[in-house]
């Protein structure tokens, strides 16, 4: 009674606090609000809609089911997952987060993962996508096309160790709808994986037009979701830094950092990054005075650790489900410590060897075409990703409307 009472007082007390700080500091709300708003209608919501639309069809005609079948193999004894997990992660890496925990989410709910399974698997299939490494922290922040290379590298290796790790969580007894059919059937043929897309897709018999208008307004609905959380935490980041709340946790980790021999200065971005990985990684690129394998350091371990903006959105997302969030959140600690090891021992062999400047932070020759072309990919989604996001709500109002027309009549 006493810690329930408690927390009522803390969660009470928080968003007093907040509110108070954005009465008194209204400018500094709003341009925060505007850069989360411009991040996400520029970027996130044309970048995923793609990814999310065309995941729920795949779902729905069965493909992931086929796939799920074949990839049994390959899924489970590494990481004691059902086939279409193989689905989820590829996924998940291309188009980021929060695209594993809302495919792993959809899975759940039909029924082809167990509550355990669907907990090992959101574990690790929630990443950062090659566009936001490369584009946006290599070369948008440090200037530097090959730490790209050292932080894709660390970020999805250390994914796979949380994997491995995580296969060892839930008990070893529970068996799941893919282990009682593998008990039939032990060898996997291509016709074994069509007949089970073909009983997918007739078990949801659903019209293409309903199914991808389902597709469309359920997509939409969660990059909703995902923006305002995006803007929310944005405005709590700068917040909490003109509240001195920031500095003040940052000279308690001071002591850490100089304990693993790493520069104090990265104490405010890395405490800044566990709240919203993109400010974070700017400001990290922002310390000049540290060397880059500590700024490198830092920035694996807030790409893997996610940031509570993107747990949030997850929590949201598995609230949906029986599937509980603490897993997800204990494996963001252990992503963030793997990519960070990961980074140390493969900064000599891969680094040093495709960069000519060693720990600086300048271009290097060969790599100037690559900077480039993401400049060049992220320019496009700038202009491009404002038209898209319009065109694409407006596409959902006009389904919504005529669904809720059809409901009243």
């Amino acid at each position: 009674m006493l810690k329930s009472k408690l927390k009522t007082l803390v969660l009470s007390a928080s968003v007093t606090v907040f509110a108070a700080a954005l009465i008194l500091m209204p400018d500094e709300s709003l341009e925060a609000s505007i850069r989360g708003l411009d991040m996400w209608w520029e970027i996130v919501f044309p970048s995923l809609l793609p990814f999310f639309i065309v995941s729920e069809m795949l779902i729905g005609f069965g493909v992931v089911r086929f796939i799920g079948v074949l990839l049994e193999p390959l899924m489970r004894p590494l990481f004691r997952v059902p086939g279409s997990g193989g689905f989820v992660w590829a996924m998940g890496m291309a188009s980021g987060f929060p695209a594993g925990a809302k495919l792993t989410a959809r899975l759940r709910q039909e029924k082809q993962l167990t509550k355990i399974e669907a907990e090992r698997l959101v574990s690790f299939t929630n990443s950062s996508n090659p566009l936001f490494i490369f584009g946006a922290v290599s070369v948008g922040f440090f200037q530097n096309a090959a730490l790209g290379i050292v932080l894709a590298s660390a970020h999805y290796i250390g994914n796979i160790c949380v994997g491995l790790v995580m296969r060892f969580y839930g008990t070893k007894d529970e068996e799941s709808i893919e282990n009682l059919r593998s008990n039939e059937k032990k060898r996997f043929f291509i016709s074994e994986a069509f007949s089970a897309l073909h009983r997918t897709r007739l078990k949801d018999n659903r019209p293409i037009g309903k199914l991808l208008g389902d597709a469309v307004t359920s997509s939409i609905q969660t990059l909703l979701m995902i923006g305002g959380f995006i803007i929310l935490f944005s405005v709590i980041n700068k917040m909490l830094y003109h509240l001195h709340i920031t500095t003040f946790i940052a000279q308690g980790f001071s002591s850490v950092f100089y304990l693993f021999k790493l520069t104090d200065q990265l104490s405010i971005p890395f405490i800044s990054g566990l709240f919203e990985i993109t400010l974070g990684s700017k400001l990290t690129s922002g310390v000049t005075d540290a060397p880059l394998l500590h700024q490198a350091i830092i920035t694996s371990f807030i790409l893997g650790f996610s940031g509570f903006s993107v747990q949030a959105q997850v929590a949201s997302i598995l609230a949906q489900t029986d599937i509980r969030f603490q897993p997800f959140f204990y494996a963001r600690f252990l992503h963030g410590a793997a990519s960070s090891i990961v980074t140390i021992i493969i900064w000599k062999p891969v680094y040093e060897r495709f960069s000519d400047e060693q720990l600086s932070n300048a271009i290097p020759v060969f790599a100037q075409q690559n900077a480039y072309i993401w400049n060049e990919i992220i320019l496009w989604l700038k202009a491009a990703g404002p038209l898209v996001t319009i065109v694409s709500l407006c596409v959902y109002i006009l389904i919504y409307s005529r669904r809720t027309f059809n409901k009243i009549r």
